[in-house]
């Protein structure tokens, strides 16, 4: 879980999640100046065990970083036990049959990412040379019915990503990412495509948004995000990422197939 100086948000979030089934472990990224108080570490701790169902024992762990970026909630979990990660931010919520629903997804793809989040990039017809391209919001999406990406604010992938992400992936990425503090969920879309030559998979979740002072706020968002597609692109030599339509709904919580 990503966190930055939210933590009314930390703590509504942590309590919702940690009455999850099957989970595991909680690790929050964090990248303030100074570490967690005392007060939060105890009661997070203190929710994490009250809320855990079942007698689970649910581990919590702050990933402290010394610096502020972006990359840093992709660094490797070194005692990470499951193979499945769930990405997500401190500002969004989903139900737990949501989260289980697309975890069972993604055990079926697990090599591609699942998410709840789509967005997609066109081919900038007005440039006319097919190297440049566009990024889409949800509105994009729900407008062409295709997607290319699935951000990771809210998204299941594969642990071994964490190492290709820090250890594999151009590092002028990874420095754009840095000096220009946003496409760090981009990147990580890059990478998954580039590996498999595929899709990722969209499921359908109910999103219960708790914030709203995220970078996506901020004005020209899509214009960035439209330049860091170029760059990434550029950097590769070519376009990894893969359109599709599909989209996972859980059939339970329909009436009609």
């Amino acid at each position: 879980m990503n966190t930055w100086k939210r933590y009314d948000l930390l703590k509504q979030s942590i309590k919702h999640y940690s009455s999850c089934p099957r989970l595991e472990s909680i690790h929050i990224v964090w990248s303030e100046p100074n570490p967690p108080s005392d007060i939060l570490l105890k009661f997070l701790r203190h929710v994490v065990k009250t809320k855990s169902i079942d007698g689970q024992h649910v581990k919590l762990k702050f990933d402290v970083n010394k610096e502020d970026s972006l990359n840093n909630r992709f660094k490797e979990i070194k005692d990470l036990e499951t193979d499945a990660v769930f990405s997500i931010d401190d500002d969004v919520i989903f139900p737990c049959s949501s989260v289980e629903f697309a975890f069972d997804v993604w055990q079926s793809a697990p090599d591609t990412m699942v998410g709840f989040v789509p967005r997609v990039h066109w081919m900038d017809s007005l440039k006319g040379d097919g190297n440049k391209f566009r990024y889409g919001g949800w509105w994009s999406v729900w407008w062409t019915g295709t997607y290319s990406m699935v951000l990771s604010k809210a998204a299941f992938f594969h642990k071994k990503y964490f190492i290709l992400y820090t250890n594999e992936m151009p590092a002028s990425i990874r420095e754009y990412v840095i000096k220009n503090r946003n496409c760090e969920d981009i990147a990580m879309s890059f990478l998954v495509a580039n590996a498999t030559g595929a899709p990722p998979i969209w499921v359908k979740g109910k999103i219960f948004e708790i914030g709203s002072t995220g970078i996506s706020s901020l004005g020209g968002h899509t214009e960035r995000r439209t330049e860091c597609v170029n760059r990434f692109a550029a950097v590769y030599g070519r376009m990894p990422l893969v359109s599709t339509s599909v989209k996972a709904v859980d059939s339970r919580n329909i009436w009609f197939w």
